[in-house]
């Protein structure tokens, strides 16, 4: 069964840096696409970043601050965060869906429990 876990969250000052981490076991990462997902307390989830066999996609509000890559001989994705603002405080989620397409928030079948980004002084 495909699993998903996400570590690296933490309190980072604004303007800091973070790196989340997305270990996945139980398929073969080069034939998913992997989503980063983001829920602040009383908000609706959002979409952060996404990677797929054929690129990557990212939001408006984090583009040119996170970049995604994957290593798929360890298995895992990562998610670089730079230049941190308040409102990336949530907690972040990654995400499977079987598809080499380019890769969008629609749809995801598995999920991991979330880590914490708190960005405050």
């Amino acid at each position: 069964q495909p699993q998903l876990v996400e570590s690296g969250g933490g309190l980072v000052q604004p303007g800091g840096s973070l790196r989340l981490s997305c270990a996945t076991s139980g398929f073969t990462l080069d034939y998913y696409a992997i989503g980063w997902f983001r829920q602040a307390p009383g908000k609706e989830r959002e979409g952060v970043s996404c990677i797929s066999r054929s690129g990557t996609n990212y939001a408006d509000s984090v583009k040119g601050r996170f970049t995604i890559s994957r290593d798929n001989a360890k298995n895992t994705v990562y998610l670089q965060m730079s230049s941190l603002k308040p409102e990336d405080t949530g907690v972040y989620y990654c995400a499977a869906d079987m598809s080499t397409l380019p890769c969008t928030w629609y749809w995801y079948d598995y999920w991991g429990q979330g880590t914490q980004v708190t960005v405050s002084s």
